[in-house]
C-alpha cells in the first residue's frame, strides 16, 4: 500500500472513492455528530483539512483520512479528524503516514479516537492522552 496526500485540486475527482470509507468513520462517532460527510466534505474542498488516500498496487484507494493541521506553542500537530478503510493498518503505512505528516510541518499525530482505534494505535506507539466527554448546554 502506498499512502499519499490527495492535491486539493484532485479532491472531487477522488471524493466518490473515498466517501464511503470516510462516512463509515463519521457514522461510527459516538454522540452527537461533531460533522456530517458533507461537512468533512466541504472542510477538504475549502482547504482547512487534507485528504490522505492509501491505495494499493493496482492504484485501487483502500482507505482515506482527513487530517486537520493546527500549531501549538510547542509542536505542529496533526490530527486525524477522520479515517476508514485501510490506512493505518501496518508499519509500513504508518511509517509512510509519518513521512507525510512531517513534510506538512508536522511534529506530532493526534486523532480522537474510540477504543478499538486507541488498541490499534498503540500497537504504533501513540498512547491516550485524554478522553474527550461533552455535554449539550441547556
Amino acid at each position: 500500500m502506498k499512502v499519499q496526500h490527495v492535491p486539493l485540486d484532485l479532491v472531487n475527482q477522488v471524493w466518490p472513492k473515498v466517501v464511503g470509507y470516510l462516512d463509515a468513520a463519521v457514522m461510527r462517532q459516538a454522540g452527537d455528530a461533531d460533522y456530517h460527510i458533507e461537512q468533512v466534505r466541504s472542510c477538504v474542498t475549502s482547504g482547512q483539512w487534507v485528504l490522505i488516500v492509501a491505495v494499493d498496487e493496482d492504484s485501487t484507494i483502500r482507505g482515506a483520512a482527513t487530517i486537520s493541521l493546527f500549531n501549538r506553542p510547542n509542536d505542529r500537530v496533526a490530527f486525524v479528524t477522520y479515517i476508514g478503510g485501510k490506512l493505518i493498518a501496518s508499519d509500513d503505512t504508518f511509517t509512510q503516514l509519518c513521512t507525510l505528516c512531517k513534510s506538512f510541518g508536522a511534529t506530532k499525530i493526534e486523532g480522537a479516537v474510540n477504543e478499538a482505534v486507541s488498541r490499534l494505535w498503540r500497537k504504533f506507539g501513540f498512547k491516550e492522552k485524554y478522553r474527550i466527554a461533552e455535554v449539550a448546554l441547556p
